[in-house]
């Protein structure tokens, strides 16, 4: 095995839900929409805006405040909208030093590196910004790609982009989304880490308390 995929969010990074919470409402205030309203749609919107089907950042924005009986100006959505992408940049900074480090193990010893992200566009125009970018070799974006774990589509997306079969793969996550044993249903050596959060604790595979340990896989 030489080939290394890895999820992103609370397996590179902390996944944030409390900083994601606090912007959700703040972006439902500046739209002039209830603040709760607007986060409880825009968290029950999730699995659209993972796959595109509401296009980019600002027209969603527009989409969700209207269900929340809003008509926000242009001024409003952009304000909202720099706010959400200012988010993403900050969650995409904080990779742990030792994960960066992992990375570039890998990388360094000739594994080829992609990433399969359940990732909403505007997180997804932040990549190539983040501290992790230069060490993938192929990206499986969800919201690109038009499709979200557990679907093999988006795991073969990346096989494909890296020119590698399924049984080639270590795939590591959390497990949020059934990813673990969709990534193993397609032969996938997936092993889950713990280090961001306890998302899978029922998986009964290989598991890793930080990514770092990940390199005892090689």
């Amino acid at each position: 095995m030489k080939v290394l995929l890895t999820d992103l969010f609370s397996t590179l990074i902390p996944g944030g839900d409390a900083s994601r919470d606090k912007v959700n409402a703040q972006m439902g205030t500046i739209l002039g929409v209830d603040p709760t309203a607007f986060q409880q749609a825009f968290d029950a919107s999730s699995h659209e805006r993972f796959i595109g089907a509401y296009g980019d950042l600002p027209a969603t924005l527009r989409l969700i405040a209207d269900r929340c009986g809003g008509t926000p100006t242009e001024a409003q959505v952009t304000k909202a909208t720099a706010l959400r992408r200012s988010l993403a940049r900050r969650l995409l900074a904080a990779a742990p030093a030792t994960t960066l480090d992992t990375l570039a193990t890998f990388k360094a010893a000739g594994w080829r590196i992609g990433l399969v992200s359940n990732i909403t566009a505007e997180t997804q125009l932040q990549w190539p910004g983040s501290p992790m970018a230069k060490y993938y070799d192929a990206t499986a974006f969800s919201a690109e790609v038009g499709a979200a774990k557990p679907s093999p589509a988006i795991y073969l997306s990346a096989c494909d982009s890296l020119g590698a079969h399924p049984t080639d793969c270590i795939f590591v996550g959390d497990g949020n989304d059934g990813e673990l044993p969709a990534a193993a249903a397609l032969g996938m050596h997936a092993i889950r880490t713990t280090e961001h959060a306890d998302n899978a604790p029922t998986w009964t595979g290989p598991t890793i308390t930080t990514f770092a340990e990940l390199t005892t896989f090689q």
